[in-house]
């Protein structure tokens, strides 16, 4: 039988210990140290949609911090790209300021064009990976649901009388909406796509470049069941030619003259497409084999 001493000596023993692995977990977090995470939402979304997608980061990565910005939700995300670029980004400089190792962004939907729209105008940006969530980045052309209820009266074949004009370009859609059959009528009308891809002249396209190019990641997921982002190789820069047959990413001329770095980009080997079938547009922020397949592993 043991007496009262090396009872106590054991006791203190084992908290020593426990002391120390909880010392050792904690130097570890701090060593690793994930990267901030910055979301920005999609069209009729808030930063409620999310719910999922957090718990998968906090599952994989705890101690993630993360922000998902609470601007122009709903039918303020109608209002025109370039307004909610200047929105997002004084939302954001801050939290790029205090991540001294740099920030993630994921980017849903048209959040993903807004995200394009500030790190190409923001020349000190930090963010390391640029994850592209179903965003029509190529632009797009589709009768969806979207469209009949924000133009009821127009289909995807006319509905350039109305995007390519002065009032047009005041709803976001309109900014990244690319009729393939009426391609001068996009250069000369489109406020902001035409203006990213440099497909009009743009005085400030090389400094844009420059820009969007400090991304040391750029990761691109979409898929064929997607029923919105049309066509959906959209999310990965295909888009159609005027006879609706879609181009691929790397035949597309924005690639082959590296516009804007996406021939750079996959030069480095940081150009990266994930695409998976059987996902609607509006799961992708809440499939869990999305994230374990396409993100998880650019979140560190």
């Amino acid at each position: 039988m043991k007496g009262p001493s090396a009872v106590s000596s054991r006791r203190k023993s084992g908290v020593t210990r426990l002391l120390w692995t909880l010392f050792g977990a904690c130097l570890v977090a701090t060593v690793i140290g994930y990267k901030p995470v910055v979301i920005v939402h999609g069209l009729f979304d808030s930063s409620g949609v999310f719910v999922e997608f957090l718990r998968f980061i906090n599952q994989s990565h705890p101690g993630t911090n993360v922000s998902v910005i609470d601007l122009f939700d709903r039918s303020s995300s109608l209002q025109p790209l370039w307004k909610q670029v200047e929105g997002f980004k004084e939302a954001i400089y801050p939290i790029m300021q205090n991540a001294a190792d740099g920030v993630h962004f994921i980017c849903y939907s048209q959040g993903g064009l807004i995200c394009r729209g500030i790190l190409s105008t923001l020349p000190n940006h930090n963010v390391h990976s640029f994850i592209s969530l179903s965003s029509p980045q190529a632009g797009q052309y589709g009768d969806t649901d979207y469209l009949k209820y924000l133009f009821p009266q127009f289909m995807k074949s006319n509905l350039f009388h109305f995007c390519y004009t002065g009032v047009g370009q005041r709803i976001s859609i309109c900014n990244y909406w690319k009729d393939p059959h009426h391609t001068d009528m996009y250069v000369n009308g489109s406020d902001y796509l035409a203006l990213l891809n440099s497909e009009r002249p743009n005085p400030n396209s090389t400094v844009w470049k420059k820009n969007f190019l400090r991304i040391k990641k750029l990761v691109l997921i979409g898929g064929p069941d997607d029923g919105v982002i049309t066509p959906w190789q959209s999310s990965q820069f295909g888009f159609y030619n005027d006879n609706e047959t879609v181009v691929e990413i790397k035949d597309q001329d924005l690639y082959l003259r590296d516009v804007f770095g996406l021939k750079t980009l996959n030069a480095r080997g940081d150009l990266f497409l994930c695409s998976m079938a059987g996902v609607e547009h509006v799961k992708w922020h809440s499939n869990d084999t999305v994230f374990n397949t396409c993100i998880e592993k650019w979140l560190v």
